[in-house]
């Protein structure tokens, strides 16, 4: 899987994509309008070379993303706002019969949906900055006051900070667990579905189709959900370095060091995110088992509000062709490597000294060469003997006696090399007789 850099956020009815500095929110309205806004927002770390480093940049970009989700969600909600306006509109003007005064009224609510568009966005940022409080109350300084009850029973540091961890991630499972079975949140976790499907679409080198999409797994290593259970994790590990003090001591120690827990969380998931690897997948899997709580199977209309999302930040079809260029190369690399350790066999094995079984069969073969080489050899010899023993003027030479050898050598033929020379001295040893 090839990371796209895209990320995102479910929204009421709608889903929010982000990738670098834009991002953009599709919301399919009451009459069944997809609408698409696209906006930018320069992050934090941008701006403060500081926090471009680890651990320093996870923390500022949970307050990116909680500006962006500010604005996402202010956004979505504002058409669910209107269709109560606009319902609340035709029971006024079938009250009245003169189109001049509803005209005169329409502009009037204009005027008033502007007002209340503002107060909205004050509404959802202070929504936010309570749920934060709320968070940090329900997460952080619950734990501590619930596992402080205990604190007279248990002496040992390690084991009452293992408590208070048990006891937050047990709050997290349980709040996650109450919030999908509301049918709101239950529709905002089926858009999360769709959201991740169509992020692991392109990630997985396919096109951005409906049926493509459908098909993919709603589970993705950097959603949220894992990251807020490796904050709860980590916080454990963190915390046992922490001396032990008052009640006081330790919320302040807890909700101070948030922000460098959620910094090591960010680095992990990030890690996670790019690379693919037997440790990293074993972590993870955490994380993916509670997504099962946080995404639901969205249907058809949902994933076509993502892919409007995605479409509007994100060159997906770039993205994949270059995918495809970078594996083809690969490829290529790969039979190039193949193809040089062929040849590099093949020289091996011309190199290399013929096997036992072949040199044994060519011994024979060299024997049997040596037999037949050996005949015109000692026939050459024998003449060559004879002059030497004609020069004796007792035994006068016979013009038969040569062909003596010659006899001798037909016979040798299926015999071996031994009993040859063994006829071939008999036979010498007669003539110099």
């Amino acid at each position: 899987m090839k990371p796209s850099g895209v990320g995102g956020m479910a929204v009421m009815e709608g889903v929010m994509m982000k990738n670098q500095n834009n991002y953009a929110v599709a919301v399919r309205k009451p009459n069944n309008e997809i609408v698409v806004s696209k906006s930018t927002h320069k992050n934090l770390s941008d701006k403060v070379k500081l926090f471009r480093l680890p651990i320093f940049r996870g923390m500022l970009v949970f307050i990116d993303s909680l500006l962006v989700g500010i604005k996402v969600l202010n956004f979505s909600a504002s058409f669910f706002d209107e269709e109560e306006e606009e319902k609340n509109k035709k029971k006024k003007s079938s009250d009245k019969g003169k189109k001049k005064e509803q005209a005169v009224k329409n502009d009037e609510d204009k005027d008033i949906e502007l007002d209340s568009q503002k107060s909205n966005a004050l509404l959802m940022a202070l929504a936010v900055i309570l749920s934060i409080g709320l968070s940090i109350a329900l997460f952080m300084v619950l734990p501590v006051l619930i596992s402080g009850i205990f604190a007279k029973l248990i002496t040992i540091h390690y084991v009452l900070t293992l408590l208070e961890s048990i006891i937050r991630l047990a709050i997290f499972i349980g709040y996650v667990t109450a919030a999908s079975r509301m049918k709101e949140i239950k529709r905002v976790f089926m858009y999360h579905g769709a959201e991740h499907k169509t992020i692991n679409c392109i990630e997985n080198g396919f096109e951005l189709t409906l049926e493509n999409v459908r098909w993919q797994s709603k589970e993705n290593k950097r959603c949220g959900t894992s990251f807020m259970l490796f904050v709860m994790v980590i916080s454990l590990f963190v915390f046992i370095f922490i001396p032990t003090g008052n009640l006081a001591w330790r919320i302040l120690t807890r909700v101070l060091l948030m922000p460098v827990i959620s910094g090591i969380a960010y680095e992990f998931i990030r890690l996670a995110g790019r690379k693919d690897n037997l440790v990293l997948n074993v972590l993870s899997k955490p994380g993916l088992m509670m997504q099962a709580l946080t995404t639901k199977e969205p249907d058809d209309s949902m994933i076509e509000v993502a892919i409007k999302s995605v479409e509007a930040v994100f060159d997906w079809q770039g993205f994949l062709a270059e995918d495809t260029e970078t594996s083809n190369e690969d490829e290529v690399f790969e039979l190039e490597e193949i193809t040089a350790e062929f040849a590099v066999t093949e020289d091996e094995e011309e190199e290399t000294p013929a096997p036992k079984k072949k040199a044994k069969v060519d011994k024979k073969l060299v024997a049997q060469e040596v037999v037949e080489t050996e005949k015109p050899e000692k026939i050459e010899e024998e003449k060559s003997v004879k002059p030497e023993k004609s020069i004796k003027p007792e035994k006068p030479v016979k013009p038969e006696k040569p062909i003596k050898p010659e006899k001798s050598v037909q016979v040798v033929k299926p015999s071996t090399i031994d009993d040859e020379d063994d006829d071939i001295l008999k036979a010498l040893d007669k003539y110099l007789d």
